[in-house]
């Protein structure tokens, strides 16, 4: 390819990020709402339990939002990357690695919580 045709412009560009869109927001929200309501899971635990939930939890708390931060850049890069031929796998790659991120950061979350 001429250097001309990598800075064409691509019809189409669109369709990635806004699949990821609309995978990654409700994803997204459906972690961040787990997350913040599982403080709820220890809500009876005394002594011992409440103690170790409270320790997981102060660890797996921060560790899901800088995931769903890090989910958030991802999608927005795939969006900002100009829409030309050079930048279609690097836009794709944003695409798919912004719902991968969310889900491997629910697992994470769901790993490192310790409920009783």
């Amino acid at each position: 390819m001429a250097m001309n045709d990598l800075d064409a412009p691509v019809s189409g560009g669109w369709v990635a990020p806004l699949v990821s869109t609309v995978i990654t927001l409700p994803l997204g929200f459906l972690t961040l709402a787990y997350t913040m309501l599982s403080p709820m899971a220890c809500d009876s635990c005394d002594g011992a339990d409440a103690d170790r939930f409270d320790a997981s939890f102060a660890v797996a708390f921060p560790t899901a939002m800088v995931g769903l931060l890090v989910s958030l850049v991802l999608l927005i890069t795939s969006w900002a990357l100009p829409r030309n031929a050079r930048n279609v796998p690097r836009r794709i790659g944003f695409a798919l690695a912004a719902p991968l991120t969310v889900v491997v950061t629910a697992m994470l979350f769901a790993g490192l919580l310790q409920t009783p």
